[in-house]
């Protein structure tokens, strides 16, 4: 084998894994899309298993602005989800701090030293 012949390998390796990248943003926007009837849903399927390329170009003219419209739509959920769980989580108030602490003294847990210097960061 030549130089060539593995830079054209390496080529087609790469169009084929961007292929099934594209193959696979198709199947999830099919499935995240609820506006689409299931009947739909599988004729593209069916059309995807037939004749993927073509059938793959027609989507993502077809549909290419509602595919991304659905992908912000999604990530900007996920991403307030993801918020409204760290504020959960790792917002407490300083009363809230202070009882806790609280409570570990009288288990005897921490000293009282420990428990003042938790109070003073939680006041801080």
């Amino acid at each position: 084998m030549t130089v060539w012949d593995y830079f054209w390998w390496i080529i087609g390796v790469f169009l084929f894994i961007a292929y099934i990248f594209v193959l696979i943003q198709i199947f999830t926007d099919l499935f995240r899309d609820r506006k689409l009837s299931g009947g739909w849903k599988a004729v593209w399927i069916v059309f995807l298993i037939i004749l993927p390329v073509i059938t793959g170009l027609v989507y993502l003219i077809a549909r290419g602005r509602g595919m991304s419209e659905r992908q912000v739509a999604a990530v900007s959920d996920a991403r307030a989800q993801a918020d409204t769980y760290i504020k959960q989580t790792a917002s407490t108030t300083p009363a809230e701090q202070i009882a806790t602490a609280k409570s570990l003294l009288d288990a005897g847990t921490i000293s009282q030293e420990e428990f003042d210097r938790l109070k003073a960061r939680a006041l801080a």
